[in-house]
């Protein structure tokens, strides 16, 4: 991802090297408050929705196990995000050694892969659950989905690892500071880093959101007609296959737009030394805005959906009745206490 804590030393990392001093002051401004409050809602949110899944006595679902490790990859990602607001609240001079630099970048980077793979494997599910209902019922077993989860897990490792080597953390003289950086072997890296990530990262999971959510409200359609009037439940899903996918295209679209960027100034498609003070601004207002997704994912997929309300509901009056019995099992013993006490006889010495 080709941000100031991870790009390639190439690629301008420090406001000196670009002369917009203003845009880069605008980037100090809004992006670290933007990113401490992205985070800090985006734990909750996800926190909240592993509490009810783990809490609950029944085991978990196919959809269920999806957006557990959906919840589990966000907020793992979100939790080291603050790392990187930091570094710019600091002028891109990190300050947490070479340890935290590989870690921190391989981390995040590993579950924002396994995010978007994960939105992918639920629309998918959606589909086989509304489309191919009697034809995949086997596919949809919950041994099959957490095999599903570990590959997809496996698969944002590995996407991840060939430029694990080359992440560096090195002290820039000229502008006093320790920059955490890819530094590519060769150019050709770079070119297929990016290649990569807009490839994994997007163009085949949008693909895969698109055609599973079209051929979803085609269904959709499809039961409504013959029912004669469309049901609000099936109003509701229909609205959500479409925020779903608009919403990731919103999100990620502008990242994955820069990415393409790099890859024309790459093959001297575009001129890159016209281009650089632009990807450069817009690497980093559309790098953080597209992790908007990982912090809202628990809004859009678990808290407006009906079956997670009625186990949030199932949990709050199992806690209710079992405070209610704490309270009348203690009322129970004071009463038993008071009782023996009215037939204790005096001593008389």
């Amino acid at each position: 991802m080709d941000i100031p804590q991870i790009s390639n030393i190439s690629t301008p990392t420090h406001p000196p090297l670009v002369e917009n001093e203003a845009a880069w002051d605008l980037v100090r401004i809004i992006i670290p408050p933007y990113i401490f409050t992205l985070s800090a809602v985006g734990i909750l949110g996800n926190a909240f929705v592993l509490a009810v899944f783990l809490l609950q006595r029944a085991r978990w679902s196919v959809p269920e196990i999806y957006l557990g490790n959906l919840a589990l990859a966000d907020l793992l990602m979100l939790c080291l995000l603050p790392f990187w607001g930091v570094n710019v609240l600091n002028d891109y001079d990190w300050p947490f050694g070479e340890f935290l630099c590989v870690v921190t970048s391989l981390s995040i980077t590993t579950n924002m892969y396994t995010s978007v793979f994960l939105l992918a494997m639920i629309s998918v599910d959606r589909y086989l659950a509304l489309v191919q209902t009697m034809k995949a019922r086997w596919l949809r077993r919950k041994r099959y989905a957490k095999a599903v989860c570990a590959v997809l897990w496996l698969l944002g490792v590995a996407v991840c690892a060939p430029v694990l080597p080359h992440r560096k953390l090195r002290y820039e003289p000229e502008y006093q500071v320790m920059t955490c950086f890819l530094d590519y072997p060769h150019d050709s890296w770079k070119v297929a880093h990016h290649i990569l990530l807009n490839l994994m990262g997007f163009a085949l999971p949008f693909l895969a959101i698109s055609f599973c959510s079209i051929n979803v409200v085609r269904a959709l359609h499809r039961r409504n007609d013959h029912a004669c009037g469309w049901d609000q439940g099936d109003r509701k899903a229909t609205a959500l296959v479409y925020a779903v996918t608009l919403f990731f295209l919103i999100c990620w679209g502008p990242f994955h737009l820069f990415t393409f960027l790099h890859i024309l100034c790459d093959f001297q498609v575009l001129d890159a030394a016209q281009w650089m003070e632009v990807m450069a601004i817009g690497d980093q207002f559309a790098t953080y805005f597209a992790f908007l997704n990982s912090s809202l994912n628990p809004l859009l997929y678990v808290f407006t959906g009906q079956y997670f309300r009625r186990k949030l509901s199932e949990l709050y009056h199992r806690h209710k009745r079992a405070r209610a019995s704490d309270i009348t099992t203690q009322r129970s013993v004071v009463s038993t206490l008071l009782h023996k006490t009215d037939h204790i006889q005096p001593v008389v010495l």
